[in-house]
């Protein structure tokens, strides 16, 4: 399979006060074109670090992240935005809905950004709800829907620039299990309607059966990497769907839930060779967590630094815009 992400010994490395932890630990890893790809891991295994590097929302220790043939590790921040705006999409576990706008208008932002004219942008995002589900929401603001309509909201969001690539953080962990299923469903169908390449991170192995491929990980590492189906049984409340987890693999994800192992800087110092002092990441965060400056916090676009719709760090990094080749 042609790879859209290629990641070459990749490693994270943090300062939690006094100590180093290893995050991630020489990951190499490939995934391929409209590939659906679970990443899967209790918290603390350094699932969604994984996630911040592979959507270039973290620098990494060492090692590259490669999306087509762009080296995102080597970008600097200004083009990074350019190339996520083109190419990515992201869903979030909090929704991260202007509270301020409608649902068309936080839809129709990432068209915004691209200079796309409002009446086109508009039509494209009444259509995306309308996809999701949402036609009779267009003008409702976040706090005037329930939490599963905000999600559908910000899946629509993710998903109206047809980006390349779509990330979800936990996508469902504010949801109810009838409203879970429902969303991740629609998610699947509509990656699957547009031929995108989908990455889902999650706690939650009952999700993962939804996916093409399940990675395992686990103290920083890659434990399993499974594309074996598997049937599931009748009672297990997913319709007959088709599991991608071996009984290995899904007897891993059971143990490591239930041991609720967290990455600790003494199995860092044992397992792990010492990092240098040069190769550290300075945060006082959990390893698994989002540093202070990695989370993209949004905001209404100033319409200053805007010129025909069109952010200004756009038009001069415009061959960072280019498609994925």
């Amino acid at each position: 399979m042609d790879a859209i992400i290629t990641v070459r010994d990749l490693r994270k490395i943090y300062r939690v006060g006094m100590e180093k932890v290893v995050a991630l630990d020489h990951i190499n890893l490939e995934i391929g074109r409209g590939e659906i790809c679970c990443i899967l891991g209790p918290s603390g295994s350094g699932k969604s670090t994984l996630l911040n590097q592979l959507a270039g929302l973290e620098k990494p220790t060492g090692g590259d992240v490669l999306i087509g043939k762009k080296n995102i590790s080597k970008m600097s921040e200004n083009m990074l935005a350019s190339f996520r705006q083109k190419n990515i999409g992201f869903i979030f576990q909090s929704y991260n809905l202007l509270a301020a706008l409608t649902a068309i208008e936080n839809v129709s932002l990432p068209l915004m950004f691209r200079g796309v004219p409002r009446r086109t942008r508009d039509k494209e995002a009444a259509e995306m709800l309308k996809r999701v589900g949402l036609k009779d929401r267009l003008r409702h603001k976040p706090n005037e829907m329930s939490g599963g309509q905000q999600q559908r909201v910000a899946i629509a969001r993710a998903f109206v620039a047809k980006p390349k690539i779509v990330f979800a953080d936990e996508p469902t962990g504010n949801l109810d299990t009838k409203t879970t299923v429902e969303i991740i469903r629609m998610l699947i169908s509509i990656t699957r309607e547009n031929g995108l390449t989908f990455i889902l991170v999650t706690h939650n192995s009952e999700l993962a059966v939804f996916a093409d491929r399940v990675i395992t990980i686990r103290d920083g590492l890659i434990v399993s990497d499974v594309r074996k189906a598997l049937t599931i049984p009748a009672d297990s409340g997913l319709d007959g769907k088709t599991a991608l987890l071996t009984e290995a693999s899904a007897k891993t994800v059971n143990e490591m839930s239930e041991d609720g192992f967290s990455p600790t800087s003494e199995s860092a110092e044992e397992n792990h060779s010492p990092p240098s002092d040069e190769e550290i990441t300075y945060s006082g965060h959990h390893p698994d967590g989002k540093p202070g400056n990695t989370q993209c916090e949004e905001k209404t676009p100033d319409s200053s630094n805007l010129a025909d719709g069109v952010p200004e760090q756009a038009k001069s990094e415009g061959e960072i815009f280019c498609e994925i080749c």
